[in-house]
């Protein structure tokens, strides 16, 4: 599964623009799965018959990442933007990004020396920076560029120490290789596989997939914050990274399954895998649409720990992406039996 997750990450899919990602995930479950439909939004529906029948389970997980898109071009030929996606600006300012179709930029701002005192002791805003991608003028760039353009984190996939890996986009083509992993299996139950678009800008992909598929419970895989560096304490460190996957009670847009919930963990017990929950009550993911999708969907979320997230250098330990996967194999298999 690792060369599987590098080349999910590698690919550029910015929310509205994933269209990239569901080609090569289409190519890898094709054969896999008895019926693959792509709706209106772009969500890639799949269904995979498994050896029984029971209530109906969708398993998901969202394809775009967090990114930028070109708002104009400025008279110097650098280029405007805005963030699609909750991106804090301090983490890109001399990053190197990808525009449109592969034209290199790095995202710029005043010199530290040009700021006043209250400029330099204040965060940066999205409007104070700009994207230089060595245009001499307006006229230039506008050969190579144009407003609507999406740019993309240039980020590498990297094994540091420890068993980590650092890379963008693991929020959430992590949870896209596990899915596409687990349909090369055989099942014991029929699943319906999501593959959701444009989570990132407000769970709209799972709004649309989640009516369609009208299913009786869900599971999302996604990854979620970790806060567990040196000045972090208790609450606040939210998850950690090599405890394994991560389930959660409450998020800021669901509530989840009480009964699923403690499934999980019991699971996770039985059979000796790591696994922990959220200790603060942040975030979200599609589970927030979908839960109260149709007549209600019972749902829970399992989520793999992650440094540094919607940042070009995310890091997660490779043992709890094995971990969460071992996990989620027995949870399609007790689900759809409740």
């Amino acid at each position: 599964m690792r060369e599987l997750l590098k080349e999910l990450c590698l690919i550029n899919g910015v929310s509205g623009d994933e269209d990239r990602v569901r080609e090569y995930i289409s190519g890898k479950v094709g054969e896999f799965c008895d019926e693959m439909t792509t709706d209106n939004l772009g969500n890639l529906i799949c269904f995979k018959k498994g050896r029984n029948s029971a209530k109906k389970l969708m398993v998901c997980a969202h394809m775009d990442e967090v990114g930028f898109i070109i708002t104009s071009i400025n008279g110097d030929g650098t280029l405007a933007f805005d963030m699609v996606g909750g991106i804090d600006p301090s983490v890109v300012i001399g990053r190197q990004v990808t525009v449109g179709g592969g034209i290199n930029g790095v995202v710029g701002a005043a010199a530290v020396h040009n700021l006043s005192k209250e400029q330099r002791e204040s965060a940066p805003t999205t409007s104070s920076l700009y994207i230089d991608i060595g245009a001499a003028d307006k006229e230039e760039a506008e050969k190579h560029v144009r407003p609507g353009d999406c740019a993309y984190f240039d980020s590498e996939f990297t094994e540091l120490g420890g068993g980590r890996i650092k890379s963008k986009a693991i929020d959430d083509r992590a949870g896209c290789a596990m899915m596409i992993k687990l349909m090369q299996e055989e099942l014991d139950y029929d699943t319906w596989f999501v593959f959701n678009v444009q989570e990132e800008i407000g769970l709209r992909g799972s709004r649309v997939s989640a009516f369609t598929v009208a299913p009786d419970f869900a599971l999302v895989l996604e990854s979620t914050t970790a806060g567990d560096i040196d000045g972090v304490s208790g609450a606040k460190q939210v998850c950690s990274v090599g405890k394994g996957a991560v389930v959660g009670f409450m998020d800021r847009s669901t509530i989840y399954d009480k009964e699923l919930y403690r499934l999980a963990f019991d699971l996770a017990e039985r059979n000796g895998i790591p696994c922990q929950t959220k200790t603060m009550i942040a975030g979200g993911n599609d589970s927030g649409a979908i839960h109260i999708s149709g007549k209600g969907v019972r749902t829970i979320a399992l989520s793999l720990p992650c440094r540094y997230l919607h940042s070009p250098s995310s890091v997660i330990q490779w043992s709890d992406l094995e971990d969460s996967y071992k996990l989620v194999k027995l949870l399609v298999k007790e689900i759809p039996a409740l």
